[in-house]
């Protein structure tokens, strides 16, 4: 976990890559699930943010 965050802190790729993959995975849940309006409200723009987020941090270095 200390790693995790110390690549967060240091701008290092992985870390922000999998934060953008959490967050894309995210928005496709709450996309598909039929239970609660403000998770199908809010799905395009959490799927949005961890797209262009990953394609920002796609350029960070190792």
């Amino acid at each position: 976990m200390t790693a995790f965050l110390n690549g967060l802190l240091r701008l290092r790729r992985g870390p922000w890559e999998l934060l953008a993959t959490i967050l894309i995975a995210l928005g496709v849940v709450m996309l598909m699930q039929p239970f609660f309006l403000w998770a199908f409200t809010y799905s395009f723009i959490i799927t949005l943010i961890g797209t262009v987020m990953f394609i920002i941090t796609s350029h960070f270095p190792e």
